[in-house]
């Protein structure tokens, strides 16, 4: 069985006595993460939005940071872009000094200690992946500089939604 209409029936018997079916609402950001054997995907919707007004409907919030490491932002457009932006130039740099290919964990501690160091006044809660010589990696980075390492992550007001989808279809 590939769908419900449990909603539209129930829909219906609520019109029927008067009552205003449910309305859908986009609200805020939902930028997710999956490992697999040999990589990492990352996923973000596409809309900029402040409570129920969309700014943009192709804002980029996959953001590059290496070759080999990307990362999803969620919270406020201008935080994300610049930290990740920052973020990419130092590791590059990082990469040149050392004559080294760059490692997820270089970018996640560079991540961590930005954010930790602003306190949580920059808003910006990441999703990093990538894959180096230790293989994929992928990090939830908290806009206090926190981070959790796990096989799927979720990010963004929509987390709840999507994580309920990730652990009912992973094993």
């Amino acid at each position: 069985a590939r769908g419900s209409f449990d909603n539209l029936l129930r829909n219906n018997l609520l019109t029927s006595k008067g009552y205003k079916p449910p309305t859908a609402r986009k609200t805020g950001t939902t930028i997710v993460g999956v490992v697999f054997d040999n990589g990492v995907v990352l996923g973000a919707d596409t809309r900029a939005t402040a409570g129920p007004v969309v700014f943009d409907k192709n804002c980029e919030k996959i953001h590059y940071i290496a070759d080999n490491i990307m990362c999803c932002g969620a919270g406020t457009a201008a935080d994300t872009e610049h930290t990740t932006q920052l973020i990419s130039s130092k590791l590059w740099l990082h990469a040149l000094a050392s004559r080294r290919a760059p490692r997820v964990a270089t970018a996640l501690n560079m991540f961590k200690h930005m954010l930790f160091r602003y306190q949580g006044h920059i808003s910006a809660a990441l999703v990093l992946g990538g894959v180096d010589i230790h293989g994929p990696h992928l990090y939830t980075v908290y806009p206090h500089g926190s981070t959790d390492r796990l096989p799927f992550v979720t990010m963004g007001s929509g987390s709840l939604a999507a994580m309920a989808v990730f652990e009912t279809t992973t094993g």
